[in-house]
């Protein structure tokens, strides 16, 4: 399988975000793409190669202008305050306050276009989430040129991105951008399957009344689990999209007895959806020893989520999302890419 990676996701590294009520290390950090790297390597996958470079179109075509201006502007206006540490937002305009003007100064702009306090923002940011969509469109590029299957390996993440806003350590949203590229180079259908541990609210949001890009994902139910307001089950989409949005929220504790039926039910759907070309959003967090999620699956566990997606026989881009359990992180990831070789 064809690999995309590429260095400059190191010059994306928050030093701290939010969590349990305390400033505490990221646990979203560039030792998380050495492992996938490493593993990808070991394990001879296939070639890796770098990204080409897209330019902004693409991202415009998921992404609202005024937030990709604020993401391409936000360091350099942080530090013209005096300010070298990480920039973060401090208050949101939550429901009763006015979102139809984005404020001027900075501390405003990081409230108005994020959803939590896991989004800091440092020098290299804007270059690392550039970087990272680049390396999903190239993937999707070679699956437009008749590859079978290719695995970007972005970070930062995505999928908690939607069109105007960041969170969940997302600022652009590669497996959004990857499907959109696909729709536009002419593919009639698309699906984004999400196997994070956490829903993807962000893609959801994105496609959520729309008929040509289908959107399934398995993850934590949001009653017990960040991101806490979307991903129930009620929610199949709207307008033109009614249908063609389903979630599985899934109990705390789940492991592969629970999750394996969900998954089959998933793939049954996107069977029936019949896409030109599906795209994974591939979080390993469900990974019994990640230490920021609840779930039970085992490395071998792995292995079987790819053979069921590699059951689908459709062009597949596996876009790297989450995954905190750094020794395990790559060979996790690696084993649904085997597992989907094996079957494809």
């Amino acid at each position: 399988m064809l690999s995309i990676y590429s260095d400059r996701h190191r010059l994306h590294h928050g030093k701290t975000e939010l969590i349990d009520g305390l400033m505490q290390p990221c646990f979203e950090m560039p030792q998380r793409l050495d492992m996938v790297l490493e593993r990808v390597r070991s394990a001879r996958l296939g070639e890796v190669q770098g990204p080409d470079a897209f330019g902004l179109a693409p991202v415009l075509r998921v992404h609202a202008r005024p937030y990709v201006d604020f993401l391409a502007s936000a360091w350099q206006q942080w530090q013209a305050l005096g300010r070298s540490h990480d920039a973060l937002p401090l208050n949101w305009p939550v429901r009763g306050l006015r979102t139809d003007r984005i404020p001027h100064d900075i501390d405003g702009q990081l409230g108005y276009f994020s959803m939590d306090a896991g989004v800091p923002i440092t020098a290299g940011t804007w270059t690392a989430v550039q970087e990272a969509a680049d390396v999903a469109l190239t993937g999707a590029r070679h699956l437009q040129w008749g590859q079978r299957s290719a695995f970007a390996m972005c970070r930062p993440p995505g999928h908690h991105a939607a069109s105007d806003y960041m969170g969940g350590y997302c600022y652009l949203n590669n497996a959004a951008i990857a499907a959109q590229y696909l729709r536009d180079q002419g593919c009639r259908r698309v699906a984004v399957l999400d196997v994070d541990y956490h829903h993807g609210n962000g893609t959801q949001s994105i496609f959520y009344d729309r008929a040509d890009v289908m959107f399934i994902s398995l993850h934590a139910d949001p009653l017990s689990e960040y991101p806490y307001f979307l991903g129930h089950a009620d929610e199949t989409g709207q307008g033109e999209g009614i249908g063609f949005n389903r979630n599985f929220p899934l109990p705390l504790g789940t492991d592969w007895n629970t999750y394996r039926p969900a998954l089959d039910e998933a793939c049954a759907s996107l069977a029936a959806y019949g896409p030109d070309a599906l795209v994974v959003s591939l979080g390993v967090d469900t990974f019994e020893k990640d230490p920021i999620s609840g779930f039970r699956l085992r490395n071998q566990d792995y292995l079987r989520i790819g053979e069921a997606i590699g059951g689908l026989a459709r062009p597949t881009l596996f876009v790297m999302e989450g995954g905190y359990a750094v020794a395990d992180i790559g060979v996790n990831a690696v084993n649904v890419l085997q597992g989907f070789e094996a079957r494809a």
